[in-house]
C-alpha cells in the first residue's frame, strides 16, 4: 500500500491506495503516530484508492480516535468505496468516526 501525504496549515491529508493489511498498518501507524499530526485541525483519510481493509487497518484508526480527540483533532474519512465502507458499518465503526462521500464534504466537516 501507498500513503500520500498532503498538508495544507491546518488539515493533513493521507490518500491511501492499495491494501490495508496487516504489514501495511504498520506504514499507517508510524504515519498517524508522528508527533506533528496533532499540530492539524483535522486529519482527512481519502479512501479512493483503498480496495480492502483489515481488522489490522482498522485497529490502527481504533487506536488514535481517542489520542486525535484528545487533542481536538477531526479525524474524517472519504471517497470510500462501498466495499469499504461496508466493513466499517457491519463493525458499527461508522457511528465511532466520520465518514462522508467526497472531499468537499470531508473539507467542510
Amino acid at each position: 500500500m501507498k500513503i500520500v501525504p498532503h498538508a495544507t496549515t491546518d488539515t493533513l491529508t493521507l490518500a491511501l491506495d492499495g491494501e490495508l493489511d496487516a504489514s501495511s498498518s504498520v506504514s499507517l501507524d508510524t504515519e498517524l503516530t508522528k508527533p506533528d499530526v496533532l499540530d492539524y485541525r483535522k486529519v482527512m483519510i481519502d479512501c479512493q484508492r483503498l480496495n480492502y481493509i483489515s481488522s489490522a487497518g482498522l485497529g490502527v484508526f481504533i487506536s488514535h480516535l481517542q489520542r486525535f480527540q484528545d487533542a481536538g483533532v477531526k479525524l474524517v474519512f472519504f471517497n470510500m468505496q462501498d466495499k469499504v465502507h461496508n466493513v466499517f458499518e457491519i463493525l458499527g465503526l461508522d457511528s465511532l468516526m466520520t465518514i462522508v462521500p467526497t472531499q468537499q464534504e470531508a473539507t467542510a466537516v
